[in-house]
């Protein structure tokens, strides 16, 4: 295992300045997501600690060992990419094999460690066969065995799952945070998907346009968002963000509210139509009308029934409002 150190980090692209400078730790044995919307640099930072792109300024660090300028190969990661890149030609034994043989590994050994990464990854029945012959799941397992066996210091995931359907990206999601609870190698992982980021991390780096908004644990970054940006970007549904006039104060840029902070009553602070129910089961999801305040999304028990054009009342939980400044950071005190 290795920490993940980067200092001063700036990147630019001839006069297109994508990382205008960034610092972070990467704790050893940790899965640390970078999330935020497409065109935020998380990819371009991974690629830089992958040493596939080269930081204009700025030191990386891998368990203490500055490999700025050290080639991917002699960095002691390993990558999956969004693509599962297999050969097609090959078997599932000789696609995580691969990189084995290139760098001459004796075969003895070779075969053990392929027989290690199909164990993790249940492929023991699935080594014989193509990939033309798996699912996309079970063809992105051969992709993580290929780095698997290359025993890397720090595992590098570019949105893995992307190419997976709904069902499949949730099964994905439970077999990677069980591999990283069997392995316990430090794993960076990229994604634009905060349900990813908040199901697998145990530390989330919020990015926007290069710069890091918040860094920490997935319930510290949904119980206090730093930012009006943080808060509307973590969480499904996400939080409504109203204007200050919701609470009658001028010095309050945005409100915050989760949907499911907010109670139904014939009386409610703030006076809504329905406009589209949800019916989920265990939840219903309304989207409202509020009385000059624009749209609020509510998420209320699944046994609750509402109809659309339902007349109603929306107050919020005690103690459950977030308040943001006109600069968009979160104001810790508000009288």
């Amino acid at each position: 295992m290795a920490d993940v150190q980067l200092a001063g980090i700036i990147k630019t692209f001839g006069a297109l300045t994508v990382i205008p400078g960034l610092d972070l730790k990467v704790p050893h044995g940790s899965f640390t997501v970078l999330v935020g919307p497409s065109g935020c640099g998380k990819s371009t930072l991974l690629r830089m600690i992958a040493g596939l792109e080269d930081p204009t300024e700025g030191e990386i660090r891998i368990g203490g060992r500055d490999v700025t300028d050290a080639e991917p190969s002699d960095r002691g990661i390993s990558m999956v990419f969004q693509s599962y890149a297999l050969y097609p030609h090959m078997t599932v034994a000789q696609n995580i094999d691969f990189g084995l043989r290139l760098a001459k590994m004796p075969a003895a050994e070779r075969r053990e460690r392929v027989a290690e990464a199909a164990r993790i990854l249940s492929l023991e029945d699935y080594l014989d066969r193509k990939p033309g012959q798996l699912s996309g799941g079970q063809r992105q397992r051969v992709a993580i065995g290929r780095s698997i066996v290359r025993h890397p210091e720090v595992f590098l995931f570019d949105e893995p799952l992307s190419n997976l359907d709904a069902a499949l990206r949730t099964q994905m999601r439970v077999e990677l945070a069980q591999l990283h609870q069997s392995i316990g190698a430090t794993m960076i992982y990229v994604t634009h998907d905060q349900v990813e980021a908040m199901t697998l991390a145990d530390q989330i780096v919020v990015m926007k346009a290069g710069r890091i908004e918040q860094v920490g644990a997935p319930m510290e970054l949904y119980d206090r968002p730093a930012t009006e940006f943080v808060a509307g970007f973590i969480g499904s549904p996400r939080m409504n963000l109203l204007p200050g006039r919701a609470v009658a104060r001028d010095d309050i840029k945005t409100v915050g509210i989760r949907p499911e902070h907010l109670r139904v009553e014939t009386d409610g602070l703030w006076p809504a139509r329905a406009r589209v129910v949800e019916t989920l089961g265990a939840d219903t999801i309304a989207y409202m009308d509020a009385e000059g305040l624009g749209e609020i999304t509510v998420r209320l028990p699944g046994h609750m029934r509402l109809k659309a054009g339902e007349q109603l009342g929306l107050s919020p939980e005690p103690g459950a409002l977030h308040y943001f400044g006109q600069d968009g950071q979160r104001m810790e005190a508000v009288a």
